[in-house]
């Protein structure tokens, strides 16, 4: 039978802290980005990491089991059609956590917690070949600018050379 954690809980009781951790996930999921204290970030990360995880396994069992924990449908398939895909290759780690200070009010320590955006493999190969592009386009530039300035130097002797003899 599951024990509830033992010792201090965020909002109280096992139920209430079950509940906001079940809206901070789905905040998280909607927004990709929240501002939260320290600690709610810190209890949020491996619940909302499992989530993905089984979103990224995407059958129907575990789509059961996340709609039993973020009851609202859109940010599911929002989960298991475009966030569970998006870190297919990627093994964990799918959220950061930044440290931002403390809030005025209370100065209680806040933190950012976001997903982290992990390149596709698709992305990958376009990013580089978008950069073989730049390089080549920069050699071409750089060969017939070098050549230009060949010229142009040979022609400015060429008229110092016919100045220099004029004067003499």
């Amino acid at each position: 039978m599951p024990k509830p954690t033992k010792g201090a809980r965020l909002g109280g009781s096992a139920a209430h802290e079950k509940l906001l951790l079940a809206n901070l996930a789905k905040a998280l999921f909607e927004h990709g980005r929240i501002t939260t204290t320290e600690a709610k970030a810190r209890r949020l990360r491996p619940y909302a990491e499992r989530l993905v995880t089984k979103a990224k396994k995407g059958d129907l069992h575990n789509r059961r089991q996340v709609l039993q924990v973020i009851t609202d449908k859109s940010v599911v398939h929002t989960l298991f059609t475009e966030i569970g895909p998006r870190y297919e290759n990627r093994p964990g780690g799918y959220t950061r956590i930044t440290k931002i200070g403390n809030r005025r009010g209370d100065n209680a320590p806040m933190a950012v917690i976001e997903l982290v955006e992990a390149l596709t493999v698709a992305q990958q190969a376009t990013g580089e070949a978008e950069a073989a592009t730049k390089r080549a386009a920069k050699d071409a530039e750089a060969a017939p600018a070098a050549e230009d300035t060949k010229v142009d130097v040979t022609k400015e002797s060429d008229g110092e050379a016919a100045e220099e003899s004029k004067d003499a």
